[in-house]
């Protein structure tokens, strides 16, 4: 979120910041609030100053022993004022707040200016894509042959977009989810929490899931909470209205969750397999920083997350997103996209992101040098990895002519040795 004054005092400067990032914000409405804010707080400032000086002759009276009733008649309208006029700014102020709420994070000074993810900016590429001498076939087709996944079966459960692991398939993903938290703890120096996959409202508004994404979740009307749709949410919030002391950030979470999304607006693209689903397991890493070391913390979390491709041996590439392809709380993302054979393309597996001061600011986390004022500290974030995404990555990269998968090196201690996932005999 945006300092609701910057947003009242300099609102062209924040436009401009942001560029065509903000073409859907009411900035004539934000002016007009801000014009009617500014007025206001000089009203209340002058009858403020009325009141002290009021005060101070109305003492002076009673010291001289002189009537004071008409004075202190007049300073009780004058309070009376100030009450009204606060009302009234805070009639101002709180759609003010509404509106910095639903405004993105600025764009940093390094990220490139494009429209769309084709104006997105290859930063680097790690390992060659596999050479098959047959024609790969789509994750979805080897893991049905293979007995690994079941669509149809978890569509008749529950409905599209969702999938049955069994067996290997199963196994395969609880494998990836230990073999990344050890990775992440014992390499990469982060600590394991395990947090509620339900959240409140306040959660889902400290790390900019609401108000604007609102329909993008899954929510319990009732008990007005909402199935977390990346552990961002519930670990982010952690600290939520808490000031921390320096000595004890950075701090680096990791968690593996359940997520859900709605994916709304999406349907008609990756209608089939596990790209795109409602329901799927992850693995994300969380950092709380101090500002001034943020964009070196962004470096160190997205290389955490190529380590887990790099010891899958899974090809990709690093993407800078563009200005027009970042996400709303974003100051800066860095997308991992691994080779999918099916598709003869990278697809997403991981975006790495550095909020800035944006979320803590929305949930009030800060941090104090001893004997400065608290400060807000910056939060960064990143999937190491969509558990999902990884299990189409090594069934694509690691299929067989025969209709086989091979199962990386670095995950065979995980699956007891297994070396393979074969089709059922018989």
């Amino acid at each position: 979120m945006h300092d609701p004054r910057l947003l009242s005092d300099q609102p062209d400067a924040l436009r401009t910041q942001l560029g065509s990032r903000g073409h859907d914000v009411p900035w004539d409405v934000i002016q007009a609030l801000s014009e009617k804010r500014r007025a206001l707080i000089r009203q209340v400032e002058e009858m403020r100053h009325q009141l002290k000086q009021g005060s101070e002759h109305i003492a002076q009276l009673k010291r001289n022993k002189e009537p004071a009733e008409e004075q202190m008649a007049g300073l009780r309208q004058v309070r009376e004022q100030i009450q009204a006029l606060e009302i009234e700014l805070r009639a101002v102020e709180d759609p003010l707040r509404e509106h910095a709420l639903s405004i993105p994070n600025v764009p940093h000074e390094s990220v490139p200016i494009g429209n769309d993810e084709r104006d997105n900016q290859e930063i680097r590429r790690w390992g060659d894509p596999p050479t098959m001498a047959f024609t790969p076939r789509s994750h979805f087709d080897l893991g049905e042959n293979l007995g690994i996944l079941d669509f149809p079966r978890a569509t008749k459960i529950a409905g599209a977009r969702f999938s049955v692991g069994i067996g290997m398939g199963a196994q395969l993903e609880r494998a990836l989810a230990n073999f990344m938290l050890d990775l992440h703890v014992q390499e990469h120096g982060y600590t394991e929490v395990l947090p509620p996959v339900l959240v409140n409202r306040a959660s889902m508004t400290g790390t900019g899931q609401l108000p604007k994404f609102e329909d993008d979740a899954f929510h319990l009307p009732t008990e007005d909470l909402f199935l977390i749709p990346t552990a961002e949410v519930p670990v982010t919030n952690f600290y939520r209205d808490e000031v921390l002391d320096a000595n004890t950030i950075p701090i680096r979470y990791v968690a593996h969750t359940s997520c859900f999304r709605r994916e709304a607006g999406s349907y008609g693209k990756d209608t089939q397999g596990l790209i795109r689903v409602h329901q799927f397991q992850k693995v994300e890493l969380v950092n709380f920083v101090h500002p001034d070391h943020s964009y070196d913390e962004l470096e160190r979390l997205t290389q955490a997350a190529e380590t887990i491709l790099q010891q899958l041996k899974l090809p990709y590439r690093v993407m800078a997103l563009c200005t027009g392809d970042l996400g709303f709380s974003a100051a800066k993302t860095y997308d991992l996209e691994v080779w999918l054979p099916s598709q003869q393309r990278y697809r997403e597996i991981s975006s790495c992101s550095n909020f800035e001061a944006f979320q803590a600011r929305r949930a009030n986390i800060r941090f104090r040098v001893k004997g400065e004022k608290p400060q807000f500290l910056h939060t960064l974030n990143g999937s190491g990895l969509a558990i999902g995404r990884t299990v189409v990555a090594i069934i694509e990269n690691y299929q067989q002519a025969d209709g086989s998968v091979t199962i990386p090196e670095a995950l065979q201690p995980y699956l007891h040795g297994a070396s393979s996932i074969r089709p059922p005999s018989g």
